[in-house]
């Protein structure tokens, strides 16, 4: 029969989570820990997971940030576990850290600092010093110069809006750029025929693409060839996508003016013209929160209604409820799936009240209203269909 009306959902936190978004989930159906066993759904910031046991009865992962290169995905996909994210969420803390690369870049500000912090004697021997030792940092300004972003979503179109406002001009390239990001596009932004074509003409160059197989190095040698002289590369997205042998082979050929990223490593530390943060994109206080606050939002709808938004590996999908006995299914995406699924609760003797079924990729996903109770032995059937991952009962609505 269906789950109970009131049945608890045991959430796991790895990590810490932002109480703002843990406060979310109502005490009286959930139970939420870092030391829950058995749990329905598993929240995680940045712990590695890719080597951890995920357990049996988990129904869900939710990744309070964009990236889901710490979760083991494609597994999950065999099991039929949406993986969630918060893409957005942490855009503005993103787009701010932006801003203030681009001018410790321009200012040349933290060589003047160091120069500043060496400078020895007393006040007028530093003011002295100061003075004599300025122009070796001398900057350029924003106004009138090219930025050019690679990636037009959310935090792309946040760095371009405020570049636009401190007087750049902005080229942008995306061939994956959504309708909805298109029209939040701001009509400023000059389109680039090509990745090659937004290089050559750029002055700073800010990277806002996630890491795939196609963007691994996607800054290399040969696009750093390309670049104008003493260009500014921001890279505020993944390590790799930027090759940092081609970078550090252009700051010596004079081709990158400064490089400047959010992942140290051993290459770039202590390297003339690379300035390396230490992985601060997200961390805000207001950022945590907005991610926390949004991937309990999702995992509640989809634990409580079956319904998904904002995952890696699933189509985003809903229905309203129109009966309290609801099915959800997830499954390779071949042909037939559904029918079978139709005809086994047809020769149950069920009434399908509503049905909607999405795909993405290899994997599709099913959402059933019916007009009565499913039978244990119904979705017992539908759970052996060659294909089906997972089938269960959405729990009444809470």
């Amino acid at each position: 029969m269906p789950e109970h009306p009131h049945r608890i959902f045991r959430i796991l936190t790895i990590n810490q989570i932002s109480p703002l978004g843990l406060k979310r989930f109502p005490a009286d159906h959930y139970q939420v820990g870092n030391d829950i066993a058995e749990p329905d759904a598993i929240l995680v910031r940045s712990q590695n997971m890719l080597n951890k046991e995920i357990p049996h009865g988990v129904m869900a992962i939710g990744r309070a940030g964009a990236g889901t290169n710490n979760i083991p995905v494609a597994d999950m996909n065999t099991r039929g576990i949406p993986v969630f994210n918060t893409p957005g969420a942490n855009a503005n803390a993103v787009k701010e850290l932006v801003l203030a690369g681009m001018f410790l870049a321009a200012r040349n500000l933290i060589p003047a600092l160091q120069f500043v912090e060496n400078l020895q004697g007393d006040d007028a021997a530093l003011s002295k010093q100061a003075e004599d030792g300025k122009k070796h940092f001398s900057g350029i300004e924003l106004p009138g110069r090219t930025l050019g972003i690679i990636g037009l979503g959310e935090i792309g179109r946040l760095v371009a809006d405020a570049a636009i406002k401190l007087g750049m001009k902005v080229i942008g390239y995306d061939p994956k750029i959504t309708v909805d990001s298109a029209w939040s596009l701001s009509a400023e932004v000059k389109k680039a025929h090509s990745m090659e074509d937004l290089l050559r003409h750029s002055d700073f160059i800010s990277v806002h693409v996630p890491l795939l197989d196609s963007t691994r190095h996607l800054i290399n040698e040969h696009s750093v060839k390309i670049m104008k002289p003493h260009a500014i590369l921001l890279n505020f997205s993944r390590n790799t996508i930027v090759d940092e042998d081609a970078v550090l082979a252009g700051i010596a050929a004079s081709k990158i003016k400064t490089y400047v990223c959010d992942f140290p490593s051993q290459k770039l530390q202590h390297q003339k013209a690379v300035i390396t943060l230490p992985h601060l994109g997200a961390s805000t206080l207001e950022a945590e929160e907005n991610c926390a606050v949004m991937v309990v939002n999702q995992l509640m709808d989809y634990l409580q209604n079956g319904n998904i938004n904002h995952t890696v590996n699933f189509p985003d999908i809903r229905m309203e409820r129109e009966s309290p006995y609801r099915v959800a299914v997830a499954n390779a995406n071949v042909p037939n799936i559904l029918g079978q699924i139709s005809t086994s609760m047809a020769k149950a003797g069920l009434n399908i009240h509503n049905m909607i079924n999405k795909s993405r990729g290899e994997m599709a996903y099913t959402l059933v209203d019916v007009d009565s109770p499913v039978p244990q032995n119904v979705l017992d059937e539908i759970t052996r269909i060659t294909g089906v991952l997972m089938a269960r009962h959405v729990p009444f609505p809470q």
